[in-house]
């Protein structure tokens, strides 16, 4: 097997080629000829031209592994992915491989493969191809949310010594419309509005500047490669193969983005059980208690993957508990969709799941906890709760 530990730099890659694990790797370290290529099509050609069988790698986005993963499996290469945190532990408690540098890490990928090949939660997932997909416009739809927003706030602060009557209005699209939002459009000169004619013409502000409707005209743009990103995101959504998951987030009054950014990160959920198929549990004896004690292995790896998995972080005295790892764009979504649909009494949904966490929550905040904390617990639990009802739809499937 030609191994091919490959890490990934902004225009090049550092490789590192192994026929097998050397004994002494640090030593190796010293010896091996390491490869260094370019994001060129000389480095393309000089990458494939070494035959690896396997080629490993960390996840490093879309921006950067993916020019030299996908010439890879062009080229009918096996690619694996290597979480940064195992890879980190790896390369320094194992290998004890000098200070971090790019050969080092080639080298620890490349080892990694031999030491763990046969067991696949050592690896990153690789996801489906529609569940890649819907990932990259998850997060170009997030991409495009921070532009829009200072663009927004510099318009409204122009407004308000140039059209002070609309500086606060919130112009939005309606839902499922394929138009700008009325106002930004009204400013660029691609919308007519009566309304917004009439208050021009007896405002008390300066009278608007180009570089107001040069603004608005930007943020419209924008608007339409959203409009261009959610109709492509419906069609990947609208797949068969979703549609139990479906069910259960609109049992959650999941809206469809929240749908697209847990889809992307959870699918399919039988990842997360065993190999029947199950919730994966374990009796261990607890470490305080000493007494037989549950762990819920899967439930636990899923609330990591959306990055509600709370990990402890004791010495001496001294006990905290943190968030590490997961999926960040998953965690700020789930806190947001607690904030908007689950603490608000007048939309908290009708059913059990918004009883449950709604009557929870309001426990919380009466005990006088940091609201910050309870919407982190609270969403935490939601995460629970969406694993068993994804399991339950699932089997009943």
């Amino acid at each position: 097997m030609r191994i091919l530990g490959l890490d990934v730099s902004k225009s090049s890659v550092s490789a590192c080629l192994l026929l097998e694990r050397p004994d002494l790797p640090r030593q190796f370290y010293y010896e091996c000829p390491f490869y260094r290529f370019s994001a060129n099509i000389e480095g393309i050609k000089a990458l494939l031209a070494l035959k690896p069988d396997i080629a490993l790698m960390e996840p490093t986005g879309n921006n950067y592994s993916k020019l030299w993963g996908t010439h890879l499996a062009r080229a009918g290469v096996e690619v694996r992915l290597v979480g940064h945190k195992e890879l980190k532990n790896y390369r320094s408690s194992h290998l004890a491989l000098p200070d971090k540098d790019d050969d080092a890490d080639a080298l620890a990928l490349a080892c990694y493969y031999f030491d763990y090949h046969t067991d696949p939660r050592r690896f990153v997932q690789i996801r489906d191809q529609n569940i890649v997909r819907v990932r990259e416009l998850v997060l170009r739809l997030a991409h495009l949310n921070r532009v829009q927003s200072p663009i927004a706030n510099r318009i409204r602060q122009d407004l308000a010594w140039q059209f002070p009557e609309v500086a606060l209005v919130r112009s939005r699209r309606c839902d499922g419309s394929d138009r700008v939002p009325l106002l930004w459009g009204w400013l660029a000169g691609e919308r007519k509005s009566t309304r917004y004619d009439s208050l021009y013409s007896q405002t008390v502000g300066l009278g608007i500047t180009d570089t107001v409707r040069y603004h608005a005209q930007r943020l419209c743009n924008l608007q339409r490669e959203e409009i261009a990103i959610e109709r492509e995101l419906r069609e990947l959504l609208a797949d068969s193969r979703f549609q139990v998951y479906h069910q259960v987030f609109k049992y959650f009054g999941f809206g469809t983005r929240l749908s697209a950014v847990l889809l992307s990160q959870i699918y399919p959920i039988e990842n997360y059980l065993d190999a029947d198929g199950r919730p994966e549990v374990k009796i261990c004896k607890g470490r305080v208690s000493k007494k037989p004690t549950k762990r819920h292995l899967s439930e636990r790896r899923f609330q990591k993957a959306l990055g509600y998995a709370p990990s402890l972080n004791s010495s001496g005295d001294n006990h905290r508990i943190k968030i590490v790892g997961g999926s960040d764009l998953c965690r700020i979504a789930l806190w947001q969709w607690v904030f908007t649909r689950i603490e608000p009494k007048h939309s908290r949904l009708k059913n059990e799941i918004g009883q449950i966490l709604g009557e929870k929550l309001d426990s919380e905040k009466a005990a006088g906890r940091p609201v910050r904390l309870v919407r982190s617990r609270i969403a935490a639990k939601a995460a629970r709760l969406l694993f068993k009802e994804l399991v339950k739809a699932i089997a009943l499937g």
